[in-house]
């Protein structure tokens, strides 16, 4: 059996981290990885049970693009910090 194509699969291979990850690798607060969320700065998904995961690469893109909220449907499986 073949897993998703495109996109989606894509999507499955990125590294995801928690809040609290995401800040000790970074160096900044939760306040500020909360607002770089709501400005767009960083993509991330929801876990089936609302949890939030960050794309660790989308933590040094550039912030001028637009990010975007991937479906729980669709995040990476396996351990993820």
């Amino acid at each position: 059996m073949t897993g998703p194509v495109g996109p989606e699969r894509d999507d499955m291979d990125r590294q995801t981290l928690s809040i609290m990850k995401a800040c000790e690798v970074v160096g900044v607060s939760r306040r500020t990885i909360y607002n770089w969320i709501s400005a767009g700065k960083v993509e991330y998904i929801r876990t089936a049970g609302g949890a939030i995961r960050i794309f660790a690469d989308s933590l040094w893109r550039d912030a001028g693009s637009p990010a975007r909220q991937v479906s729980a449907a669709a995040r990476p499986t396996g351990s993820h910090a």
